[in-house]
């Protein structure tokens, strides 16, 4: 098991920009990534690669009383655990469990990860 303290993440609206005809991560998006990143590899976690299948459990503690879709607060965290190299992709996820719980100052996520034995 794998558990993790991450800061709030942007929305899904605000971590990808459209220039032209091409559509890259924003500048919010590579900030939050990079401070997963580093949170990954104070963890140790960096580079792991988790290659089976997983169980993946989030609960949110928002920033403050603004409603929020529960369901479009995943896309970031998951992306930047993938770019971290926690595991090799979040396709590998079979089951995702999201709840909301109380209001911290700032926000913040916790993520618990599980290997299913297949």
């Amino acid at each position: 098991m794998i558990s993790l303290t991450l800061p709030w993440p942007p929305s899904v609206n605000r971590i990808w920009r459209r220039v032209g005809n091409k559509t890259i991560l924003s500048a919010e998006g590579r900030e939050f990534r990079k401070i997963v990143q580093d949170i990954c590899a104070i963890n140790g976690l960096s580079g792991k690669r988790i290659s089976g299948r997983l169980s993946v459990s989030i609960t949110a503690n928002p920033p403050d009383r603004r409603k929020r879709d529960i369901d479009n607060l995943q896309k970031a965290p998951l992306d930047a655990l993938t770019h971290a190299a926690v595991w090799e992709d979040d396709s590998q996820i079979d089951e995702l469990l999201i709840r909301r719980d109380r209001i911290v100052s700032g926000g913040s996520i916790q993520i618990t990860i599980n290997e299913i034995a297949g």
